[in-house]
């Protein structure tokens, strides 16, 4: 029984993780609205959530280290999803990309999809609790 309500959970599990993440990226950019040479970046979340199922293969180019006494390198994108710059659509002075209509519209899309399946988790919990009670 609690393989079948892992393997259930896995697919909401790793698509939250996806929708927080990209959560981080889309306040990112609405932070930083105002700095100058600041590119506005997102992922294609489809895409994302099938190569985190191990459905497709990640393209990523790992880093050589040629030496023992060599850091790994370090990344953010602890998801691995292909982080990309937002298209241009009107250009900034001073290079900014961040069009704060597309940002918001985009968070509160994401934060809505968010809110969808946490209350598809919590029902479902709900169920499986109504399931166990005598």
């Amino acid at each position: 029984m609690a393989g079948g309500i892992d393997e259930q959970m896995h697919f909401k599990q790793t698509a939250l993780n996806l929708r927080a993440f990209r959560q981080e990226l889309l306040a990112s950019n609405i932070a930083n609205a105002d700095t100058p040479n600041f590119k506005a970046r997102d992922f294609d979340f489809k895409s994302a959530l099938a190569g985190a199922l191990g459905k497709t293969q990640a393209g990523t180019l790992a880093l050589t280290r040629t030496s023992p006494a060599h850091l790994a390198a370090a990344s953010s994108n602890r998801y691995n999803v292909n982080v990309q710059y937002r298209t241009e659509f009107q250009p900034s002075v001073d290079g900014n990309t961040v069009n704060m209509d597309v940002e918001r519209a985009a968070f509160a899309e994401n934060a809505m999809q968010m809110e969808a399946l946490m209350a598809h988790v919590g029902s479902e919990f709900k169920t499986q609790n109504a399931a166990l009670q005598p």
